[in-house]
């Protein structure tokens, strides 16, 4: 006999772990499958990756329960420098010492760690992982999700949550936008003698951007950063084999000297970089959430944050659709998520693909005019208050879940 749920949900990473654990909050049962094995994810050699929750990701994620991780584990970013390479003209944000941090900073692996606690110990949440999809089928009435192992499950609506390359996207002959960058991003986490002062910092060269971003202190009390370096394709696999004095070296060299002596305390991980952008997020009885329906350059550290506005949006349409008796797999439930988040997310995705290009630009002309911009819009309060607003996550109209409450 098939298992009856509310929601199913593919994919039980960040994205769909926060979802389903938003929607059971709000007495809506989901079942959550994936293809790993979810305990593995939170070892400290998985994935040495970490991510900026913007503020207002972090009011969501405090509301359901994992504020824990981030008061212990995360770093707060008090400022954000963004230069042309070394050059004195800067753009700096600062929201002082009072008031929500511009993000806070935290190892992907320990907010998946406060995810799987939490929605494990949720009574409407049914972890299915490790498990292997056999097929998804949706008509009229429902969607029917088989498992390789036999077992069925069915709802009214199913939700991709299954990354970039989503199969469930795929197989409901959904298409998309998408580019490569002739770029990667080499991934990394140094320890260094200089202090951060809780300052982030985003350098741009021709090749590509080097973000410093503040990690809490190592364990023997010296500053620790962790390094988002993007490189030429070309040069992503010499990248790749740097020994760690070596790397150490290269990021010493691109950062002038600011963060003192440096260390290397993580292996390298280089990851391709590409734009996508789903034709739509909606088929019958499909929703996308996350990188299943968007996926942008790093540049400016969003990509997550606005996976978590997915699910804040997505989690306040079914919880009101679910109250007032609607078929949460309608036509009408599904396009007010998808009015809700396609605006916001396309113009993300334009402008981290557009400040992209714009400072990858050779030449000395165009970095004069990058300079020059910088200085004027660090000179225009209004202009630096709305990118500000941005990087919290504070702009256009925010889900309840988005601004610390219950929906």
């Amino acid at each position: 006999m098939p298992v009856r749920t509310d929601v199913i949900i593919i994919g039980g990473g960040l994205v769909g772990s926060t979802l389903a654990l938003a929607l059971a909050r709000h007495e809506v049962a989901s079942v959550v499958v994936d293809a790993q094995d979810l305990d593995t994810t939170v070892l400290p050699a998985f994935d040495g990756r970490a991510s900026a929750v913007a503020s207002a990701s972090a009011r969501m994620l405090r509301v359901l329960g994992i504020g824990d991780i981030l008061d212990a584990e995360g770093c707060a970013i008090r400022a954000i420098r963004v230069t042309d390479g070394t050059a004195p003209q800067f753009l700096h944000f600062d929201t002082g010492e009072a008031g929500d941090p511009l993000g806070i900073m935290t190892e992907n692996r320990l907010l998946r760690m406060g995810l799987l606690r939490e929605v494990r110990a949720a009574p409407l949440v049914t972890l299915v992982a490790p498990a292997t999809v056999k097929s998804l089928v949706r008509d009229e009435t429902a969607a029917v999700l088989t498992l390789a192992d036999g077992r069925i499950f069915t709802a009214p609506l199913a939700i991709a949550a299954d990354g970039r390359r989503s199969r469930t996207r795929d197989d409901a002959g959904i298409r998309l936008a998408n580019w490569r960058y002739p770029n990667a991003a080499l991934v990394t986490m140094v320890a260094h003698s200089v202090p951060h002062g809780n300052v982030a910092c985003e350098m741009f060269y021709p090749s590509g951007p080097m973000a410093l971003l503040p990690m809490t202190d190592h364990g023997d009390g010296r500053p620790r950063t962790a390094i988002v370096w993007t490189v030429d394709a070309s040069a992503a696999e010499g990248a790749r084999k740097l020994g760690p004095r070596a790397l150490a070296a290269e990021i010493a060299a691109r950062v002038d000297g600011t963060m003192g002596d440096i260390e290397v305390i993580a292996p390298q991980a280089v990851w391709p970089l590409g734009f996508h952008h789903a034709a739509t997020y909606e088929a019958q009885r499909l929703l996308l959430v996350g990188d299943a329906a968007h996926g942008i350059h790093p540049i400016a550290g969003q990509g997550l944050n606005m996976g978590f506005r997915d699910v804040a949006a997505l989690a306040e349409v079914l919880v009101d659709a679910a109250r007032t008796g609607q078929d949460l797999g309608s036509p009408d439930v599904l396009g007010r998520y998808s009015a809700w988040r396609r605006l916001d997310n396309s113009m993300v995705s334009a402008v981290t693909d557009g400040l992209n290009r714009l400072f990858a630009v050779p030449g000395r002309l165009p970095s004069a005019i990058r300079r020059f911009g910088l200085a004027g819009v660090e000179r225009i309060p209004p202009l630096k208050a709305r990118f500000m607003a941005e990087a919290r996550g504070e702009t256009g109209k925010l889900p309840a879940l988005l601004t610390g409450e219950l929906i």
